[in-house]
């Protein structure tokens, strides 16, 4: 004969408690006896709580009374009920269903070692979504509810379940095993005192019992913060992590104690690393301060640990196979990862209370959806396809250069000094105070040697790796880099497309390719991702303007034109947002100011040569410009030099945009990108004039973006013109056509010409294997190159030149020595410039290549060079006598080494403030609003149509 008391506390819960008393009333299955506890409610709680039961039938309690507390109280008043009694807890917010109280009691007689039964718990607002099956924990003391975020009930899990603890939110327990096990513990007032009762339970021999045919639905909202806690002055979040390691702490086996310590003590403070990565110091104060909390206590936890030590190490093996798997553990921080990467922050996203309040407007039967299955899903991606459409576009555009590379020869020509050495020997490059290449310098290496090393650091290692897939690579990266940065500017999906591609097979990508410019390929695929930035930026997001900040100063490290563009597109935001959106200015500040900040140093060193602003990253030499560009290469956007389609190749661009201007939508959108267009080619034509050696390619890349925004803004309205149709349908086709010819007519054009140009992929090493060999460490190699009469020369020392050492600035005294020296040298004048010569360090003269007869006669004049070999791949000769190897300079490099360490430190500071943050305010959601069922035909029921459960 079974008895049961129902005992309903609450708090504060009377948005909540008129539905649960009707829910707990209306059971079919009546209640023996029921009493109500009101822990001090100031909304009228005891007043229902007295209308439900009657004034015998209510206890009141002071405010700071926990639930456990309150619940023993009862009990200590109410005398045992005849025959087998069973004690029903609920919570204030928490409503069963009319059936929940009879299954949990037929459950309870078909296993006689039930002692401890809940109901399924399901959300309050969105009453399909699934919060609770049973619960568990992790070895690291975390809720594990096993559900995924915001899971449908269809049945998936339905059955009765043995599991390590249920709820006491619609808890039904045996009152003997209640005065067993002395309740729930009084020391934990709020949060997992749940799992402490379930386990000692558990421990003592008894079973959990978790059954899906008892429905009840919980709002949680003590846990989601929607009514202030009274028991605790401490945040949930910290009361429930410390109650969470304490209770598994106190119940753990001694050996599996230790190893939670330790465990916890590690854990613990990596999430506390991430919890400041995330931009959350009160999230990580919680997790460092709650185990503080645990084991700063000894004794308290001691004294716990001696109440639960009977069974304990009995029963360890069966609780131990009820914990969290370490794959789901390690899920979860896959999970937290990814969530701080999308800017959600890190989360327990397995033991958290899932809430579901901020979708509880979605549209039905989005959870039906069927899974068209991984390999589908990710070829249907259009940016996939982009990509891939992209990158075979570019393979066989670049398949000369691509089987150089993989018969073992060296990526370099044009701008790009043939790439050797590792990433150490960028960081070496970027981090020593004086540099031994060619005669020496004390000039700081340029910033973007230290963005290479970086790079070259993520490729392994390689720089050769890191070059080819920036610069080789940088069309398709554009490509998916435009896509994606402009989602929100042009969600209609065809036109992003259109806009990607053209945008990747610009005349500037295919030149910066051919000409070695790593620089423009660099700049070209952030340059979309600086104009996705910009618009967050000019809507006062500070987060988005660290961001544009940091990728400004990679941009700027190796084309400092881009700053100034930037800067002068900036002042003209800030003029015409500043008074209209607040926090514009300062995020054009934080956005302007940060490279400023961490170039400081290289930037006052361009500012003093002001011509160096128009140079780009690499060498310099006029043949790689087309000089004088007329305004017709200019006006469709090619900026000259090899590796450029020709000029009508493009036109179709302008002829869209044009088209853009005459519509009448969006007029704003437009007239700003035809600005940017019009800024860009202004720049573009300064520069071509001022510097030969300058190439207008960043420029024009800047007005190429403008117009295809301008463009691409209004391709929604193709769809508009062709359901019209007549005139404007054919105007709509006619415009398609336009629109496409521009990219399919750059890559035909591509793919037929190839992509090399002065850039190669089957370089030798210039220095040649015998100087290498014989070369004492310090001796040098001089590299002679004759072209159009005249010889150039490069000092080698025992390597090949690294990326950025052709930016150093050698002594001029010596360099102006070392210039006579090569020129009495080829013009074949004595053999005194040996003697210079060997003052250097140079020990071996080669010529690459095919040697000039005139020039060989001259090197074969020279008593004091002797010939090693020559052939047709080059030439080389040693030099008789001594070679004097110059020291180095004594230099303190204090400075430099101070500045490489603030350097660090800035950047530092920059990553963690542009990186993603975590929302850390909840859904906001009026828990006094009716909760959402299904109702007939898949709709939402309101309050006036809801059936009762």
């Amino acid at each position: 004969m079974h008895s049961v008391t129902a005992i309903v506390v609450a708090h504060d819960g009377a948005r909540w408690l008129k539905e649960t008393l009707a829910a707990v009333l209306r059971q079919t299955r009546p209640l023996d006896r029921v009493v109500g506890v009101d822990n001090g409610s100031r909304d009228g709680s005891g007043k229902l709580l007295t209308e439900a039961f009657g004034t015998g039938n209510v206890l009141t309690l002071p405010r700071s009374t926990g639930f456990g507390e309150a619940v023993h109280e009862v009990l200590r008043r109410l005398p045992p009920a005849p025959g087998q009694e069973w004690v029903w807890l609920l919570h204030d917010d928490c409503a069963p269903d009319a059936n929940a109280l009879q299954a949990l009691l037929w459950a309870a007689e078909q296993d006689p070692k039930a002692a401890i039964l809940g109901p399924k718990l399901r959300d309050w607002l969105d009453r399909r979504v699934l919060l609770e099956m049973g619960v568990t924990v992790s070895r690291s003391g975390r809720r594990d509810t096993g559900l995924e975020p915001r899971e449908y009930d269809q049945g998936q899990h339905d059955g009765i379940a043995d599991v390590l603890s249920v709820s006491t939110a619609g808890m039904l327990i045996r009152r003997d095993v209640w005065d067993e096990l002395n309740g729930l513990d009084t020391a934990l007032p709020l949060f997992r005192d749940d799992l402490d009762l379930c386990w000692r339970a558990r421990t003592a021999g008894h079973r959990v019992l978790n059954v899906s045919d008892a429905v009840a639905w919980h709002a949680e909202a003590a846990a989601r913060r929607r009514r202030r806690i009274a028991t605790s002055d401490e945040h949930p979040r910290r009361l429930g992590r410390r109650n969470g390691l304490f209770v598994l702490m106190a119940n753990l086996p001694f050996g599996a104690f230790v190893r939670s310590v330790l465990r916890n003590v590690v854990a613990s403070t990596l999430r506390a690393l991430l919890f400041l990565l995330a931009k959350q110091p009160a999230n990580a104060l919680d997790e460092l301060a709650a185990l503080g909390s645990v084991i700063g206590r000894p004794l308290r936890l001691r004294r716990a640990r001696k109440a639960r030590r009977k069974g304990r190490k009995q029963s360890w093996p069966a609780i131990r196979r009820k914990l969290t798997p370490p794959g789901a553990a390690l899920r979860r921080l896959a999970d937290m990862v990814q969530g701080f990467l999308a800017g959600a922050g890190p989360v327990d996203s397995a033991g958290r209370h899932h809430a579901a309040a901020d979708r509880a407007q979605e549209d039905d039967g989005d959870e039906l959806l069927t899974d068209s299955g991984g390999v589908q899903r990710v070829f249907g991606s259009p940016v996939v396809m982009l990509g891939l459409i992209l990158a075979a576009i570019t393979l066989a555009a670049e398949r000369t250069l691509l089987s150089g590379l993989l018969s073992g020869g060296h990526l370099g020509g044009g701008a790009l000094v043939p790439v050797t050495g590792g990433a150490s020997d960028l960081w070496r490059l970027y981090v020593e105070d004086h540099h031994g290449t060619g005669l020496g310098s004390q000039t700081w290496a340029p910033p973007y040697v230290a963005v290479l090393a970086g790079l070259s650091a993520v490729a392994l290692g390689k720089v050769w790796l890191a070059v080819g897939v920036v610069l080789l690579g940088c069309v398709p990266l554009a490509g998916i880099s435009a896509y994606a940065a402009t989602k929100r500017m042009i969600p209609y999906t065809p036109a992003r497309v259109w806009l990607a591609v053209t945008y990747a097979l610009l005349p500037v990508a295919t030149g910066a390719v051919a000409g070695g410019r790593l620089g423009t390929a660099i700049v070209i695929v952030l340059l979309p991702v600086y104009a996705a930035l910009a618009t967050r930026v000019i809507a006062g997001s500070r987060r988005a303007a660290w961001g544009f900040g940091l990728l400004l100063t990679v941009g700027t490290a190796f084309v400092p034109l881009v700053y100034v563009l930037v800067a002068i597109l900036g002042g003209l935001a800030a003029v015409s947002f500043g008074g209209i959106r607040r926090g514009v200015r300062r995020s054009l500040v934080i956005g302007l100011g940060t490279p400023v900040v961490l170039l400081f140093p290289w930037l006052v060193q361009v500012a003093r040569e002001p011509g160096r602003i128009l140079l780009e990253s690499g060498l310099h030499d006029e043949r790689l410009t087309g000089l004088r560009l007329g305004a017709e290469s200019l006006l469709m956007l090619s900026p000259g030099g090899p590796g450029v389609p020709p000029v009508w190749a493009t036109a179709g661009l302008g002829a869209v945009a044009l088209a853009a201007l005459l519509l009448r939508r969006h007029q704003m959108i437009v007239a700003i990108g035809w600005g940017v267009m019009l800024f860009g080619l202004l720049v573009a034509i300064v520069v071509s004039r001022i510097d030969d050696t300058a190439w207008p390619g960043v420029p024009l890349a800047f007005a190429a973006t403008g117009l295809l925004v301008a463009a691409g803004h209004q391709a929604h309205r193709i769809a508009e013109f062709r359901a019209a149709g007549g005139l404007r349908r054919l105007g709509a086709m006619l415009i398609v056509v336009v629109a496409f010819a521009t990219p399919l007519a750059a890559a035909a054009l591509w793919v037929t010409r190839g992509a090399d140009g002065p850039l190669r992929g089957d370089l030798s090493d210039p220095v040649p294997v015998l100087a290498a060999l014989q070369s004492a460490p310090g001796e040098g190699t001089l590299l002679l190159r004759s072209r159009d009469e005249r010889v150039g020369y490069t000092l080698l020392r025992g390597r090949g030149p690294l990326i950025g050492e052709s930016d150093l600035e050698p002594p001029r005294e010596e360099s102006a020595r070392l210039a006579t020296a090569v020129a009495g040298l080829a013009s074949g004048r004595g053999s005194t410039y040996v003697q210079t010569l060997a003052s250097f360090g140079v020990r071996f003269v080669t010529v690459p290549g095919s040697v000039d007869p005139a020039l060989r006669r001259a090197l074969d004049s020279q008593p004091a060079l002797i010939r090693v070999s020559l052939s047709e791949t080059g030439g080389l000769w040693r030099v008789a006598g001594q070679v004097t190897v110059p020291p180095p300079p004594a230099t303190a490099g204090a400075l430099h080494r101070g500045w490489l360490w603030a350097q660090g430190a800035l950047l530092v500071l920059v990553l963690v403030l542009a990186s993603p943050g975590a929302r850390t305010r909840e859904p906001e959601g009026d828990y006094a609003d009716v909760p959402v069922e299904e109702g007939p035909r898949g709709r939402r029921r309101a309050k006036e149509d809801r059936v009762p459960a």
